[in-house]
């Protein structure tokens, strides 16, 4: 039986994640989490849905075995092709919260003009389930999607705020497709490390979207729902790698302004 102060579980490819670990932690903070970057085969946009597929339920397992009372999948390829086969395995004593459904109740709500821009990985872009989620929600709405593949990679090695992430994002953007748009999701995780170039290049102009505060608002309704919100005080925090990136630790550290224990955990061999 689940109990309150069991931690959240919380995985990505890499760094990307530590966006929603972020925001849970500040919008629970009485909550402890375990985290699982799965360095060893970042970036996940660009792997195939099997593979996937393959890297969350071992993943997802693992988290389970730490005694996680809820899993958030904090990657929107993983999200896109993973989060439907999760929920079926663990529909009966586990949730599984996805950081594309609450993003996209927001969006519904939020666009005036119902022109909306999207962009991710190649693999989040391809699976259209943006445009098919977005339609359900509201059919007025039309979806303009951009793959953006060299974001991620750019972002883990630490090119944000500089010159070529700037040459490089506004590229990007200025791509038919996400003209004239009202509101632009950010489909990755990684991508709210780069919001603030974002939204220079829009000058206020375009609604930009991340997923990190309302996965969190998501992820404390669940807990509340399911009468699981701690209320004591948690235990530290832990952060597991499939290998070990000094990045990693060095992105943890900034995130969470404090020395945080990093631990690789070798689950695939």
């Amino acid at each position: 039986m689940l109990t309150p102060n069991q931690p959240i579980g919380i995985f990505d490819s890499g760094i990307g994640g530590l966006t929603i670990a972020k925001a849970i932690k500040k919008e629970l903070p009485n909550e402890q989490i375990i985290y699982f970057g799965d360095t060893l085969h970042l970036p996940y946009g660009d792997k195939s849905a099997n593979s996937i597929q393959n890297y969350a339920l071992k993943i997802a397992s693992f988290l389970e075995q730490q005694n996680c009372k809820i899993i958030v999948i904090a990657c929107n390829s993983a999200s896109a092709v993973a989060e439907k086969l999760l929920s079926d395995k663990y529909k009966h004593h586990l949730s599984i919260v996805n950081v594309i459904d609450p993003t996209i109740a927001l969006v519904a709500k939020s666009t005036q003009n119902k022109k909306v821009g999207l962009i991710g990985t190649k693999r989040t872009v391809s699976t259209g389930i943006y445009k098919r989620k977005l339609k359900k929600a509201n059919p007025n709405i039309s979806l303009f999607s951009k793959a953006t593949p060299l974001l991620a990679p750019m972002i883990e090695e630490g090119f944000f705020n500089n010159k070529i992430s700037k040459t490089v994002i506004n590229s990007y953007l200025a791509n038919h497709h996400l003209q004239e748009i009202d509101t632009l999701i950010l489909g990755c995780t990684h991508y709210p490390l780069i919001n603030k170039e974002i939204k220079t290049y829009y000058n206020g102009k375009v609604n930009v979207v991340d997923s990190s505060a309302v996965t969190a608002k998501e992820v404390g309704r669940k807990l509340k729902e399911l009468n699981l919100l701690n209320h004591t005080k948690p235990q530290s925090d832990i952060f597991f790698v499939s290998e070990y990136t000094t990045g990693f630790e060095k992105a943890a550290k900034i995130f969470f302004n404090k020395s945080i224990k990093l631990m690789a955990y070798k689950l695939f061999e």
